[in-house]
């Protein structure tokens, strides 16, 4: 089994409490994951503005060989300034559960749909390779995973990401969710699990065996709450029949 990493340190593993990068520190580590090969890096949210936009900017024009992408809301205006930076991906959080969309958004499943598909086309037309992440999918249903998927297939996107946003999975559940999505659908399927009960690195290896060809990672494990998959930890904990490409 073949994967590759995608590293969140300069956009998840900042939102762990005392962690906060200048522009200098965020180029340094971004030189340091591209030295290790790393095939993605998630390098921050563009809408954000001022020295977080520069510095996914100043990262891009560093030449690395690191794919270099950014995160968004599932809104056109943050698209556009991942636009401005230049990046090689541009990645679209969609919030999946029923939780996340009635009560953090008072939205429905209509509204999601709608805005995804209108999103892809959006990014695709200009250009853009083009991820989308199912935020909170690991509450959300599986209906509506399959709905994503679906929509993600018919706009040419050939890879989605299953988020364990709060940090409930388990191996079981992991590998359940993963196997049942790589059934139906041809898409590569990225994982990015939290650490909230310890879990983060064996959902990860769990997910690789499910069938997951992407795994978030960063380093020393930080992130937002208890943290993210640990670099260094999944990589001890891969099996041996597991090729990192």
């Amino acid at each position: 089994m073949d994967y590759k990493i995608v590293d969140t340190t300069l956009r998840d593993g900042e939102q762990m409490a005392g962690f906060s990068y200048n522009l200098e520190e965020k180029l340094k580590i971004a030189r340091y994951l591209d030295f290790l090969g790393i095939y993605q890096i998630e390098a921050g949210t563009a809408v954000m503005g001022g020295e977080e936009k520069e510095s996914i900017y100043r990262i891009k024009c560093e030449g690395l060989k690191s794919k270099i992408s950014s995160w968004n809301r599932l809104k056109k205006p943050d698209v556009k300034h991942s636009m401005d930076c230049g990046v090689d991906i541009i990645h679209i959080s969609a919030p999946s559960s029923s939780i996340q969309l009635r009560k953090k958004l008072n939205r429905d499943e209509k509204w999601l749909y709608e805005n995804v598909k209108n999103l892809i086309y959006f990014c695709r037309e200009k250009g853009f390779e083009v991820t989308v992440g199912f935020e909170d999918a690991s509450r959300a249903d599986m209906s509506v995973l399959k709905q994503l998927c679906r929509i993600c297939t018919d706009g040419g996107v050939k890879r989605v990401r299953y988020a364990d946003t709060v940090g409930i999975l388990t191996p079981g559940r992991t590998i359940k969710a993963i196997r049942e999505l790589k059934a139906e659908f041809e898409l590569d399927i990225e994982i990015h699990a939290h650490n909230d009960f310890g879990m983060a690195v064996a959902n990860s290896v769990a997910a690789l065996k499910a069938g997951a060809q992407y795994i978030n990672c960063t380093l020393r494990g930080i992130g937002e709450r208890s943290g993210n998959c640990d670099y260094y930890k999944f990589i001890k904990a891969v099996p041996h029949d597991c090729q990192y490409i």
